[in-house]
Parts: structure tokens; C-alpha cells; sequence
């Protein structure tokens, strides 16, 4: 049974809230601006207010991909280069638990590298306990395993521990049929069946992602963050971003 405040009006009672790295950074810059950290720590207490309960999996592109070192450096395998990325998502994953304990929330912050120094390894059975009781938990190191994206470790999370939803936070509006920001005239869509994803090969997450979603049902958003309050609205179902339904 949840510990976690009850309100009716909320449409998602848990949620898998994917970060870029990007989103821990100014545009067009590299690193960590704690300003833009505790931004979006406000507006995840503010959704947290309403009873949902929040898991969030972050990237950590702001200070490291590991595919970056693909094809440049034969000193550094490329899988050596996947675990240096998952690193950053650490890294990432102590500011952002920072920031939301300095707002008063209670966190966890649970990795799928074993580094007991700094954080709880991700354990499915214990996460979800953490969620039922209200604690944000912040979900870093990807799966464990080279070759996978931080987006194919959100919709895994998302199936694991059972979310109703899983929230991708972007700097755009949502999934467009091109870039916006090189295409004048690409087309916003509101909602999207995964057929159509597929077929017009839409750049909302990774491939595998994708697949494992639309596998198991598993319904997407995608949104803008930076609109101050989408989260919170996006908790309560109110129109923000595009729908990604199982059913269309």
C-alpha cells in the first residue's frame, strides 16, 4: 500500500521521469549549473506534492557519452568509454539529490554499478519500497552494461517497477515530424500510435527503447521541461507535449 499523499486529481500515480544530461547544463554548454539542477528539483517537488510517485533516470551527457570516443582513440575501447559515461550519470545523480534534499525531499540514490560510497545499488524489490514510501529515487549508471542508452534504461525501469508511465523531458515542445529548430514547417504531433513512430523512424528515444514499449504497452510522453510547471501537468494528464498510446 502507498505511504505517499493520495490526491484524485492525479492521473499517474508513478512515473519513470527520464533527464538528458543536457538538462543539467546551460545550452550550448558542458557540465553541471546547479541553477538549472534545482529548477527541475522544484518542479519535481511539485509534482511529487501531488502524490506521484517519482523515479528518475539521467543521462550524463553533459560531461561525458561514451560514444563519443568511437573510431577516435584506439587507447580507449569503446566499452571502457560506455562505463566512463555511466559514470557521469552519477555524477549527475549526486547534484540532482543535493538539490532535492536542500528543497526538503527525502531521496535514494541507487545505481546499477555497485559503489556503496555514494549510493544504494539498484535492487527492483527496494526501489519500489523507496517509491511507496515517498522518496524520489534517482536511478544512475544506466542498466550496468556497455551498449546501452540511459533511454533504454528508462523504459526498462518503467517496466520493472511497474510505472504507469514513462516521461521523457526535452528542451522542445515534443515529437515533431523533423528538427523545429532547422525545419520551419515541421509538423507538431499531439499524439502518435508506435506504428507510426516506427514507420517514419521519429527521433523520440532509441530504437530499443521504442521496441520494448511498444512490446509491453507502455505508453510515453514527451515534453518540454523547461515550460516551469509541465511536470506537475504532465502528472495530472493535462495536455503538455505528445502522447505516445499503445492504443492508437
Amino acid at each position: 500500500m502507498s505511504e505517499t499523499p493520495e490526491n484524485n486529481t492525479t492521473k499517474y500515480k508513478r512515473i519513470i521521469l527520464k533527464l538528458s544530461g543536457e538538462s543539467f547544463s546551460r545550452a550550448g554548454e558542458r557540465g553541471i549549473a546547479m541553477d538549472e539542477v534545482v529548477s527541475i528539483s522544484q518542479q519535481i517537488q511539485q509534482a511529487a506534492a501531488l502524490g506521484c510517485q517519482i523515479a528518475v533516470v539521467i543521462g550524463g551527457g553533459n560531461i561525458l557519452r561514451g560514444g563519443q570516443f568511437k573510431n577516435e582513440s584506439a587507447s580507449i575501447q569503446e566499452a571502457t568509454a560506455h562505463y566512463m559515461g555511466m559514470l557521469a550519470t552519477v555524477i549527475n545523480g549526486l547534484a540532482l539529490q543535493d538539490a532535492l534534499e536542500s528543497l526538503g525531499m527525502s531521496t535514494r540514490l541507487m545505481t546499477a554499478i555497485h559503489m556503496h560510497g555514494v549510493a544504494e545499488p539498484y535492487i527492483r524489490r527496494k526501489a519500489s519500497r523507496h517509491l511507496e514510501k515517498g522518496r524520489i529515487v534517482i536511478l544512475a549508471a544506466g542498466t550496468g552494461s556497455p551498449f546501452v542508452t540511459t533511454d533504454t534504461a528508462a523504459a526498462q525501469r518503467a517496466l520493472e517497477l511497474e510505472a504507469d508511465i514513462l516521461m521523457k523531458a526535452t528542451r522542445v515542445d515534443g515529437v515533431y515530424s523533423d528538427d523545429p529548430e532547422k525545419n520551419p514547417h515541421a509538423v507538431f504531433y499531439r499524439t502518435l500510435g508506435f506504428d507510426k513512430v516506427v514507420s517514419e523512424n521519429l527521433r523520440v528515444m532509441d530504437g530499443t527503447a521504442i521496441s520494448q514499449c511498444r512490446e509491453h504497452g507502455m505508453p510515453i510522453l514527451v515534453f518540454n521541461f523547461k515550460m516551469d510547471g509541465n511536470i506537475q501537468k504532465a502528472v495530472l494528464g493535462e495536455q503538455v507535449g505528445t502522447l505516445i498510446d499503445p492504443n492508437l
